[in-house]
Formats: C-alpha cells, sequence, structure tokens
C-alpha cells in the first residue's frame, strides 16, 4: 500500500472523462483547473455546457472522447453503465488507460479487469471516500488498485484531484473491497442516527434536544475504531470494559422501545441476532470486538 499528498500541480496531460453526473463534473473541472486539456461525454450532452465553457472539449461520440486522450476517466452510477458506455469504444480504448471511479463490488472491478485485458486496455479501480464538494481540495480522499507500474505512471496527472491519494496494491477488487466495507460502516450508522431520532421523536424528543447527546455518542464509535481493529487483526476480546451479553440487553432495551412505538426494528434485530450468536457460542463475556466473527449467516 503506498500513499502520497501532491498539492498545486500543474501538468499538460491530456485527459477524458466519461460520465457527468455532479462527481463527473467535479473531475472534469478539477483536471482543467490543474491545465489539462479535458475532454467530457455524457449520454445527455447539455451536461457539459458549463465545463466545454470553462475549456473542456464535447465528444459527440464515446470513440472521439476515448482517443482524444491516453487516460480515460468513467465515473457513472455502475458497472453495468459503464459497460453500456465503453463496450462500444473498447477497440478505441485498445492501448489507453481507463480508470473506473465508479461504486459497485469487488467482483464486478475484477470482472472489469478481466474485460479490460482481454481488449488490451490498461485498467485502474478507484473509490473516491469524500463528497463531491472535496474534489481538488486537501479533503478529498481516493483509492486506487491495480497493476503498481501504471498507478506510478499516472499518478500525478491523478493528484489534479486533489487531497490524499493510496494505492492499495494490484488486486484490482482491493479498492472497491474498502469502498463497501466502509460504506457499510456509513450507512449502517446513518440507519442508526435515523432510527434513534425516530425513537426520541415518538417519545416526544425534540431533535434539538437530542443532537447533543447524539454527537456524543457518535464521538463514542471513532474513538473505538482503532482498539477494534486491533482486536480483531489480533483475534483477542477480552473485555475490558463493556462485553457482548451486556451490550445484547442494552440492543433488547431498545428493540421493545421501537416496538412499542411502531417502528421498524428490523436492523437492530439483525445486530442483536449476532450478539445472541456470540453468547450462545459461549462467548458472551468477551468484548464487543467478537461481533465482527458472527456477522457471517449460518448456513442450515
Amino acid at each position: 500500500m503506498s500513499r502520497f499528498s501532491l498539492a498545486g500541480m500543474t501538468r499538460s496531460t491530456p485527459v477524458t472523462v466519461l460520465g457527468l453526473g455532479p462527481m463527473g463534473q467535479a473531475l472534469a473541472a478539477a483536471f482543467l483547473a490543474h491545465g489539462h486539456p479535458t475532454t467530457v461525454w455524457n449520454r445527455t450532452p447539455e451536461k457539459a455546457d458549463a465545463l466545454v465553457a470553462a475549456g473542456a472539449t464535447r465528444a459527440a461520440t464515446v470513440a472521439d472522447a476515448v482517443t482524444a486522450a491516453d487516460l480515460v476517466i468513467a465515473c457513472v452510477i455502475d458497472y453495468p453503465t459503464v459497460h453500456a458506455i465503453v463496450d462500444q469504444a473498447a477497440e478505441a480504448l485498445r492501448g489507453r488507460t481507463l480508470v473506473n471511479l465508479t461504486a459497485d463490488s469487488p467482483d464486478s472491478a475484477r470482472e472489469m479487469a478481466a474485460w479490460a485485458a482481454g481488449h488490451g486496455i490498461d485498467y485502474l479501480d478507484g473509490s473516491i471516500m469524500s463528497p463531491t464538494v472535496t474534489i481538488d481540495t486537501a479533503a478529498a480522499v481516493l483509492l486506487f488498485s491495480g497493476p503498481d507500474q501504471l498507478y506510478a505512471r499516472h499518478r500525478e496527472t491523478l493528484a489534479s484531484l486533489g487531497g490524499s491519494h493510496t494505492h492499495l496494491g494490484s488486486d484490482p477488487g482491493r479498492a472497491a473491497a474498502y469502498d463497501v466495507a466502509l460504506l457499510d460502516i456509513f450507512w449502517t450508522a446513518v440507519s442508526g442516527v435515523a432510527h434513534g431520532f425516530a425513537l426520541a421523536r415518538a417519545e416526544g424528543i425534540s431533535g434539538a434536544e437530542l443532537a447533543p447527546f447524539a454527537a456524543g455518542i457518535a464521538g463514542l464509535l471513532t474513538s473505538g475504531v482503532e482498539d477494534q481493529a486491533k482486536r480483531i487483526d489480533e483475534d483477542r476480546h477480552d473485555a475490558d470494559t463493556a462485553n457482548v451479553a451486556s451490550a445484547a440487553a442494552g440492543m433488547a432495551h431498545v428493540i421493545h422501545a421501537a416496538q412499542t412505538r411502531g417502528l421498524d426494528t428490523s436492523v437492530l434485530r439483525a445486530a442483536h441476532a449476532a450478539a445472541l450468536r456470540v453468547i450462545d457460542a459461549g462467548q458472551g463475556g468477551d468484548s464487543i470486538s467478537r461481533l465482527t466473527g458472527a456477522m457471517s449467516i449460518p448456513r442450515s
């Protein structure tokens, strides 16, 4: 794994950006701002208007866009959409580098890499782990995976996107694996916040009243991440404070309260079920780090 952070760079390497949703537009704008001749393509051509006004070239077809640069960035909704775009220009892409910054699964990334290799296309997969507004700022966080030498060849151009870049190794699915794991944490936490505010509202507590305490609870999550990671990696689950049995009891109280107010308890029930599996295995006195090993669904 390698890290680097480069700021304020100006390069003249031509770049093509396929897909002009909010993130695609931000990527293209960053390349333009750093002096890269930038060609753009989108199924809805008018989405390129502002970029063209800023100096980008609008391509009429995917093939035209691809032939304008040796480095081609794809950023759309999912991998089937990437395929729908690049399949039609596979011959034009031959000998060029496709950097796919589209979010999807690790297996989809590996399949796309195999497709690219079969067509003589160099391929890097990537994930953007920060919002659109962070692109071309120090707050941007990008992950890449694929051949080391290929990443090294393009990293200065990619640095125009700002922030920190981490190359995770040659496995093309590695960036997507980080992406889904990190988004799992994020969206599960977001769901918990939404559910907590719903339960509070059902009990006549306003969002403003709960918010200061909710922020404190969120802080507990971040403060414990490194400790949990170390325990999981070392397979060491001795309980110093909270254990799985006490956590399960707390979850049961929340589930009961939510049910009485007619709220959906499916997410917390899934977490409670994992805790019960740990307890049933005789490990209820262990640290909550033990829950990670209980997340696999038992096979019948």
